[in-house]
Formats: C-alpha cells, structure tokens, sequence
C-alpha cells in the first residue's frame, strides 16, 4: 500500500468539474488549501447537470433536474450562491397509463384505473403482504414479493425495463433503501373508497429550481467562486499512469499528483489506464444512455399540463419514460412565456435496448400526439436534442462485489473515484449526493471523519420517485 502524505503536503488533481469535483474543490478551498487543479474536458461546468440555451433562446437541463436535500451544508450553500433567484414548486408528478393519468406515486393511486385491474393490483398486494417470501436474487423478485402481480405488471416491471434499458431480473435490488414507496393497505383501501388521491409521499414532494439559467446556473456560480488559476476547462483526460502518478490529457500536457480524484467514469478509466488488473471487475459494471429530446412549442400548455411538473410512461408505445413541462419550471426556460412553452422527453438506451439515432425525433413526436401531450406537430417551432453517453449507473448484478474490488485497490494507489459515475452508485449520485461526495471526501483526507453519502449510502439515499431519480 502506497504511503499517502498529509494532506497539506498534497498535490491534488481533480478530474471533472460535475457536483462532485466542484464539491471537491469548493472544500478544500473553504480549509484554504490551494494547491489542486480541477480538469474539465468540457468548456463549461456542470457535467450532467449542466444547462444550455439554444438558439433560439429555449433552455435545455440534460434530464429533468430538480433540486432538494437532506444536507444541511448542502442547502447553505445552495442559498448562498443563488439567494432569492429560487423557484420552489410543488411536485405535480403523474403517469400516463391506459389512455388516463394517475397520480404518482402509481401505488397509492391505483384507484385511478379501470375497476378489474384496480381489483387485480390491489388484490396482487393484499397477497404479497400476507404472505412470507424467499429473499429475493433480483429486482424484478424484489418488485413481485413487495408489491404483487397486478402493480407489477401494469406499471412497475414495465416502467423499469424503460428506464433502466435493462430487465429487472438483471439489476439487483439492494440500492433500493427507502427509494421506492411502500404500501399501508388500509390506507390504500381507503384511498379506494374515500376516492381521495395519495401524493405527497417521499422528501421532493416540494424542490426548487433555478430562476434562470436551468440547473446548470448552480454549477456555474460555484466554479465562478473558485480561483481561476485552479481551473482548468477544454482538458480531456487521456491516459492514467498510476505508477507515476500522472495523468495525460489531449492537449499534451501532463500533470503529476500525489492525490488522484477522479469523477470520470470508472470502467473508461480503467481501460485508459495501466490498471489493467482491474479489466474484469470494470467489465462488471453497467450502465444506460440518455437521449434527451427537447420540444419548443408555440402557445401555451394545454390545461391538463399547466401544473403538472413530470409524467412517467411505463407503456412500451410511447418510447420516452419521462416527460417534463420543462416551462413549468421556470418562465425563463422559454424566450417568452406568453408565446411559447417547452416539454422535455427522455430515452434510455443500453446494450439490451437500442435506439435508432435517425428516428428518435420522430418516435417521440409520434409519442407526444399518442399522449395527447400536443394535439399537432405544427405546434412545435423548436427541437434540441443531446445524448449522454453515460446517463445512469446501472445497478447490475454483480456490481457490489466489482466496486469493492475496484475502490479498495485505486484507494492504495492514492485513486479515489467519486461522483454518479466516479463513484457509480446510483442510490447516491442525486445532485446533493454528488457534491458531498465531495465534501466528505475532503474531510475524510483532512480530518479522517466518516465518508457517509459515500461509504453508508443507506443513511443517506432519501426516498425518492419510482425511478429514483
């Protein structure tokens, strides 16, 4: 094991300027430690959380983005760097199912569907809670022992085979803590009888969202507080030499370290590396593409969207899983508020679920009209569109045991992998999760206080909606 130095003594090198590498240097800059870089491949900050203004003055987030926490450090300085310039909404969040929407979350609001498949998933939970189970080897078991056959079937095994872009027998079911609602049947059977909705489970049930700029502008103002000279953007890492302790970049250049943080994707900097011992834990890991599609439409929302905030679509006709009324967030997202408003649709694609480039535009305006989220392609006077190569960690089978294998041998090495895809633990790669990643990161090396977010995710990982995300 490599002797690691105080970290006073430390060259630092930050690989991403996301959550977590700007969580990273704002820490070390707040205990006035200044001798680190910050690399960003990228020209702005923010990773997949950044926000972009196309030309014709639509804003885009990569994803449908909301902002809420449990952290007390992190909602300091989310005030700090934004003071008054929130919006804070009410989660409006829905699912369109069976030519209807249902309230979310889909469990507590089985009322909403015709009488026989209300009685179906009722009865499919009456059965799953009355009776004990063998513990479960996946999600897909772990959905049916929970939850029964008829919610299964109509929204949860659907709804997850789109979001993940994998089958839930192929994930595992341990992230999972308190992040999916779970069901009092008498309150459910009241809920049925009583005709009364079900909402406001979870901790995002309120979030707020920047006045302009998208979410982006977070990430902007907190590497705007960070001294030039430590940032570095437009420098794309190429090559890891962990042996000397040096990191190539693009350009040619080269940049020695005593202390590695990197929050690039952990199987690409394994294959880029001379950690080639670590190939067959790396090739353990998976995960999903994004493609976001963002639609600019004349007018103004139709009725039944004016407060929605998002809607999940488990049914397999429809081909994005999430939609967002982007424009809902923020009057700012559009030139002009009176004149235009925005949806923003999202598609997972993986090795088990492919996406056709040339007609994914056309398959998610075919959608919006399936949906009766538009009624006419006239409408639409704006299209942008953006892929995440990396968009989500999967939770696969066999990721536990390749992350301890992986962390525990880059951590003698002076490597430490942190952020969604540094760290690639989905259960923890929410915004604020990132960034005190990066703080107890930080603390960790200066101090030796406990890494929670990172090392006990279950402490942390809040409930959140069906999709966790």
């Amino acid at each position: 094991m490599r002797a690691k130095p105080p970290l006073g003594d430390c060259r630092i090198l930050i690989i991403g300027a996301g959550p977590a590498g700007l969580g990273v240097a704002h820490r070390l800059r707040q205990l006035g430690f200044g001798n680190y870089l910050l690399a960003e491949a990228a020209s702005h900050p923010g990773g997949l959380s950044s926000s972009f203004t196309d030309s014709l003055g639509f804003t885009w987030d990569v994803g449908g983005h909301i902002l809420f926490s449990h952290y007390p450090y992190f909602d300091r300085l989310m005030d700090s760097l934004l003071g008054n310039e929130w919006l804070s909404h009410r989660r409006e969040a829905w699912i369109w199912l069976k030519e209807r929407f249902v309230p979310y979350p889909f469990q507590h609001n089985i009322r909403y569907l015709p009488e026989a498949d209300m009685q179906e998933c009722f009865d499919g939970l009456r059965h799953a809670q009355s009776g004990s189970h063998a513990e479960p080897e996946n999600f897909e078991e772990w959905i049916l022992a929970s939850f029964g056959e008829g919610i299964a079937r109509h929204f949860l095994l659907p709804y997850n085979a789109k979001v993940w872009a994998y089958p839930a027998r192929a994930l595992s079911f341990r992230w999972i803590a308190e992040r999916v609602a779970e069901i009092d049947l008498k309150r459910l059977a009241c809920n049925i009888r009583e005709a009364r909705d079900d909402r406001d489970w979870g901790p995002n049930n309120t979030f707020r969202f920047p006045r302009k700029g998208g979410t982006g502008e977070i990430w902007r103002r907190l590497a705007a507080s960070l001294p030039p000279g430590n940032m570095a953007y437009g420098k794309r890492a190429e090559r890891l030499d962990s042996g000397s302790q040096t990191v190539s970049f693009e350009d040619g250049s080269h940049e020695q370290y005593d202390l590695l943080v990197s929050t690039a994707p952990l199987d690409w900097l394994i294959q880029n590396s001379d950690l080639g011992h670590l190939a067959g834990a790396a090739a353990e890991l998976k995960h999903s593409s994004t493609n976001v599609v963002g639609i600019g439409l004349k007018g103004s929302p139709p009725s039944h969207l004016l407060e929605k905030c998002w809607i999940y679509f488990p049914e397999p006709e429809i081909p994005f899983y999430r939609a967002t009324v982007f424009s809902n967030y923020s009057p700012f997202n559009v030139p002009d508020p009176s004149a235009f408003w925005s949806l923003m649709l999202e598609v997972a694609e993986s090795p088990a679920k492919s996406v056709e480039p040339e007609r994914l535009v056309d398959s998610v305006v075919a959608g919006l009209l399936a949906a009766r989220l538009i009624v006419s392609p006239s409408e639409i006077v704006d299209v942008w569109t953006y892929r995440a190569k990396y968009g989500y960690p999967t939770p696969s089978l066999g990721r536990d045991a390749a992350l301890g294998v992986i962390h525990t041998q880059l951590e003698e090495l002076g490597i430490f992998g942190r952020g969604r895809f540094g760290g690639w633990k989905y259960e923890v790669s929410n915004q604020d999760h990132c960034l005190m990643q990066g703080v107890e990161l930080v603390d960790r090396l200066a101090t030796g206080t406990e890494e929670t977010t990172f090392r006990i995710p279950a402490r942390v990982a809040e409930p959140a909606h069906q999709d966790g995300r």
